[in-house]
């Protein structure tokens, strides 16, 4: 089978790799859609993030749908035939944190295409994948594999959610318009946000936020006074959702939320300075986000049925020996959401 690897930055390969045997309880899945995340980005354009660093060949890629083509002994969840989104999440599920219903902080997670483990955990942008059946969730008639290989991201913001709390009636910031937030947008409305206000530096990832159901969409580098209009009587907004990783963001939206409100950050960005006295004075909580778990079937629950549409956001389809020019546009954020490879 063909598969994604990334060797070093900017040195990605189209390779032949062996197929895996399948298991007890384990499906073979014949990838069809496999979408580009910004840690892929990362690792294709900078070897890694931080002090993850690739050093050995890799397989790209965890935001992955396809088709059960055969079955291990013992499944009964699926028939060959079947459409599958795939979790890449894999908690050993004996840790503590696991035990405590942490799954994402799992002390041994196997989540596809991590360099920070030594031997690297292998990604899904191969043509066959084999998982753990558990890991799969059927995939609705008429839902194409495009839109449910994006249940990944989207779960990534539904565990977002969780972490702040209830939304119905809130009002909303969200800062950084790139996929991630994008999806936030969609996952606080979709869980009755009262209004939603999108922030970002280009008009292009704007116009999307209101495409997708932001009320109102601010372009902080023409007009940083819209913004900072919200300020007033000590803020406006309920809880923000960071998703730009921008020390900028984060202090401007500070300044934006009202007492006792929730910043939720959700984008990286390295180590950034906080006005500490704003924080006490205004007994804001602030709170990271990581991964998810559980959310990700809630997400094809609710792509199955159709309580989300996603569709706006797939800028671009790739076919896999053109992986490299998928790489660059998704890299170009003036004309592209999120790109995805056709396997």
């Amino acid at each position: 089978m063909k598969a994604v690897v990334i060797h070093a930055a900017k040195d990605l390969r189209i390779e032949q790799r062996d197929e895996e045997p399948v298991g007890p309880g384990q499906v073979a899945i014949a990838i069809e859609a496999g979408g580009i995340c910004g840690s892929d980005l990362h690792y294709y354009n900078h070897g890694g993030f931080g002090t993850v660093r690739v050093r050995e060949p890799m397989i790209l890629g965890h935001e992955v749908a396809g088709t059960v083509k055969a079955l291990g002994e013992g499944v009964t969840s699926f028939v060959v035939g079947d459409r599958t989104a795939i979790s890449p999440s894999r908690p050993r599920s004996q840790c503590e944190y696991c035990l405590r219903g942490e799954q994402n902080h799992c002390l041994e997670m196997r989540f596809y295409g991590s360099a920070m483990p030594m031997p690297h955990i292998q990604g899904a942008f191969r043509q066959t994948l084999v998982a753990e059946q558990w890991q799969c969730h059927k995939v609705a008639d008429g839902i194409s594999t495009n839109e449910a290989a994006m249940a990944e991201p989207f779960a990534v913001t539904l565990h977002a959610v969780a972490r702040a709390g209830a939304l119905i009636g809130k009002r909303v910031l969200v800062t950084g318009c790139g996929p991630i937030g994008v999806l936030a947008i969609i996952a606080a409305q979709t869980h009755g946000a009262r209004e939603i206000v999108a922030t970002d530096l280009t008009n292009a990832t704007l116009k999307k936020a209101l495409e997708v159901g932001a009320d109102r969409a601010i372009n902080v580098a023409t007009n940083p006074e819209m913004l900072a209009a919200y300020a007033a009587n000590k803020g406006y907004f309920d809880v923000q959702f960071e998703a730009s990783g921008s020390e900028k963001a984060v202090r401007s939206g500070l300044e934006v939320l009202r007492p006792r409100s929730v910043l939720v950050q959700l984008g990286l960005g390295g180590d950034v300075a906080i006005p500490q006295n704003t924080i006490v004075a205004k007994e804001i909580e602030m709170k990271g986000t990581f991964r998810f778990h559980e959310e990700f079937g809630l997400a094809v629950d609710l792509i199955n049925k159709r309580r989300v549409d996603l569709k706006p956001l797939l800028s671009g389809v790739f076919s896999l020996d053109d992986a490299v020019a998928a790489f660059e546009a998704a890299g170009d954020r003036s004309r592209s959401m999120k790109v995805q490879l056709s396997f």
